[in-house]
């Protein structure tokens, strides 16, 4: 299994099935911290300097929460207008100066490899909170509890699994980091659904294929949502040339719950990365499917915040001392 301590989280293909277990084991470690049920001080003193030059809000915010769920401190820098790369600064030289300020660092920039360009000039591990189109490990790793922890009252798990993703597959990072994850897994069937233009990068699905798995490519929603997971992704504009591009493609997928009872099985699940477009033109995810139980989007949002605290106690290195430095929450108690 690999080796935590002190690594970058760069892409999902570091993983094998035994690191996947050991992060979604440390990650349910986490629930009582990330509940309030108790705090956590593991990380008192330590730093994460949170680097976002790519417009986010959940990740970001989720990055900071984690840390300081664990007891340390955040600090941020929001927009690459507000660095020095504004200035010709390289990643690498931006790296060697912050990395010395920090123990740990997430970041995301709009360019594809361009976290691990950075990674090599830190001296502190790098977490990848997504590069461009590239990848996004930490939103896969969260699905991926998500999944587990959705098909567990089900008597299923990441084998055998059933799982739709639709929507522009082409520019969606999640769910090419996805893919390869449960590339790891046994007998998954993974249906795609997106128009011709917008198809799953060649390269995901070998990855997919090579490991045995059924692979269906289609543009049709009927008669391809009978699954264990239906995993909807937003169309990518900041991928494309122009707003008026993205817009031939904006709501050919959407689901609403009218679609969900006519297509989907009883328990089939609904996953989504968020933020998903709710104007009347996408409507990819359409509020009548907010009182649906199976609706995960919002539990799969939660356990992000798990899965970072997981990322950081394992590359920090404090994952089995966590219970030493718990104490009781009383800051509601001080009213």
């Amino acid at each position: 299994m690999m080796k935590f301590e002190g690594s970058h989280i760069l892409s999902v293909s570091q993983f094998d099935r035994d690191a996947i277990s050991r992060i979604l084991e440390i990650s349910s470690l986490m629930a009582p911290y990330a509940m309030r049920k108790k705090r956590c001080t593991v990380l008192d003193g330590a730093i994460l300097n949170n680097l976002f030059f790519e417009p986010s809000t959940r990740t970001r915010v989720s990055f900071g929460a984690a840390f300081n769920l664990l007891g340390g401190f955040v600090r941020e820098t929001v927009g690459e207008e507000n660095s020095s790369l504004s200035k010709g600064e390289s990643l690498f030289d931006t790296a060697r100066v912050i990395s010395g300020y920090s123990d740990v660092i997430a970041m995301r920039h709009p360019k594809m490899h361009s976290v691990e360009e950075f990674s090599k000039g830190s001296s502190v591990p790098v977490i990848n909170g997504g590069d461009g189109a590239n990848e996004h490990p930490t939103q896969a790793l969260l699905d991926l509890f998500t999944i587990k922890s959705e098909m567990a009252p089900f008597n299923k798990n990441l084998d055998n699994l059933n799982i739709t993703l639709m929507g522009d597959l082409k520019h969606g990072r999640t769910v090419h980091s996805l893919s390869k994850l449960l590339s790891l897994y046994k007998n998954v069937k993974v249906t795609m659904i997106s128009p011709d233009a917008l198809q799953m990068p060649d390269g995901v699905i070998s990855t997919l294929t090579n490991a045995g798995h059924e692979v269906i490519q289609t543009d049709k929603i009927e008669g391809n949502l009978a699954c264990d997971v239906i995993y909807q992704t937003r169309i990518q504009q900041e991928r494309f040339a122009s707003k008026d591009e993205a817009d031939l493609y904006r709501g050919h997928f959407s689901l609403n719950k009218e679609t969900y009872l006519q297509y989907c099985k009883e328990n089939t699940v609904i996953m989504h990365p968020l933020p998903r477009d709710s104007r009347p033109d996408a409507n990819e995810l359409d509020n009548d499917l907010n009182d649906l139980d199976n609706l995960a989007i919002f539990r799969q949002a939660q356990n992000g915040v798990l899965v970072r605290m997981a990322l950081f106690a394992l590359t920090l290195g404090v994952e089995n001392n966590l219970t030493k430095f718990e104490k009781p929450v009383t800051w509601h108690t001080a009213k």
